[in-house]
């Protein structure tokens, strides 16, 4: 299973196409739709999310609510593309009318040359050989995660059949969070589920409490937040990923997918930080077994994953979050254009995406597994993925 994206910030819509589907599994509109709505809330986000009401409109790959094996497409309408027509416009237009009059800077908006430490703007713009940092802030924008939310939300109702369920919370929020001391696998299934009654997807009310006041004094100095979430999956079978070539494991899988996510700067598996400062005794997850459970840990520092392959226990991924580089008080650069300093770009933004962050990051981890679920169990139909998928269990529960 692949997706590609496609669309601007700021443009008309995002596009998203998926691969190698199976045919099969009922697909429910509703479900997806409530996905990007939880990617669009959190304590910090901008104006932007007050404008945007994504929704997504399937264009090929279902018919009558089953997907049926051929490529599915979709879009993501843009609302504040009406405020936006002339900038984006996709049509050619008279350059030399840009700086006539203060009425054209306004229609079809001023070159930007001031690039954002932190952000795309400057090694894009050299890459692609742009004197207008715009057309890098349109494709760099974490916008582009609305289409991997979606594409996530198919990839959760595949996952679904297979009694797979992903979940988050946010650990962390600048300063204010859970103690580092803590494993990872002791918080538990339904503390879990609490994430989604807090504006910071904290289960914590006294720490939701400490983070929207981290937030607040962030704005009020012109400032962002970074922090950390992490990434629960529960019932991934024994067997998924390789060792067999690096490019087969199933960790390295998750880190490059979750790496590819705006903002991310780390990815650990497990306890894995941790367990570099301890001894093998306190590190490694003792195997033990009955038969209702067969195999099975006691601890999972390992986070689910031994030798690029999931072992049983639940996945376990902590993220960590830059802070967002538009920043309201602005950083030092220079100007593409004069090499003079200046103050960076300052455009409208967010000024903690971490809670949406996590959104993203469960369905990164969603396509992640339905990816390594297809190559272990076929991809072509969802039945002969469920057969193959009975054996197996059967094969294990032998044992």
């Amino acid at each position: 299973m692949r997706f590609l994206s496609a669309g601007e910030s700021h443009g008309k819509s995002l596009v998203g196409i998926i691969d190698d589907f199976p045919s099969g599994v009922r697909i429910n509109l509703d479900l997806i739709n409530g996905e990007l709505a939880r990617r669009q809330r959190g304590y910090g986000r901008g104006k932007r999310m007050s404008i945007e009401q994504d929704k997504i409109e399937i264009l090929s790959g279902i018919r009558e609510g089953v997907s049926i094996g051929s490529p599915i497409s979709f879009l993501i309408q843009n609302q504040d593309w009406k405020n936006w027509k002339e900038i984006m416009s996709t049509n050619s237009i008279d350059k030399t009318l840009k700086y006539v009059d203060e009425a054209s800077k306004d229609k079809f908006g001023e070159i930007i040359s001031n690039p954002r430490p932190g952000h795309a703007d400057l090694s894009g713009a050299i890459k692609y050989r742009f004197d207008d940092i715009r057309n890098v802030i349109e494709r760099s924008s974490a916008r582009e995660t609305a289409v991997r939310v979606a594409v996530g939300a198919f990839a959760k109702q595949l996952l679904s059949y297979f009694k797979i369920k992903i979940f988050s919370f946010v650990y962390r929020i600048g300063s204010s969070g859970f103690s580092e001391d803590l494993n990872y696998y002791d918080f538990n299934e339904d503390f879990l589920k609490e994430a989604d009654e807090s504006e910071v997807r904290c289960p914590d009310k006294n720490l939701t409490e400490k983070m929207k006041q981290e937030i607040d004094s962030a704005k009020e100095n012109g400032d962002t937040l970074g922090g950390k979430f992490i990434l629960y999956a529960k019932n991934v079978p024994i067997g998924l990923g390789s060792y067999s070539q690096w490019d087969k494991r199933f960790d390295a899988k998750i880190v490059f997918n979750i790496m590819s996510i705006q903002s991310v700067k780390a990815v650990e598996i497990g306890n894995g930080i941790r367990s570099s400062k301890n001894s093998g005794i306190n590190s490694h997850d003792e195997i033990f077994y009955d038969k209702k459970r067969s195999f099975y840990r006691k601890t999972n520092n390992a986070g689910g994953i031994e030798g690029g392959i999931s072992n049983g226990e639940d996945i376990i991924v902590a993220v960590y979050v830059k802070p967002i580089p538009t920043t309201m008080k602005g950083l030092h650069t220079v100007n593409l254009k004069t090499k003079e300093n200046e103050l960076s770009f300052k455009e409208r933004s967010d000024i903690c995406a971490v809670p949406a962050a996590s959104i993203v990051g469960e369905s990164m981890l969603a396509i992640t597994i339905a990816d390594l679920i297809e190559e272990k169990f076929g991809k072509d139909n969802l039945s002969e993925m469920l057969e193959n998928f009975k054996n197996y269990k059967n094969y294990i529960s032998c044992l």
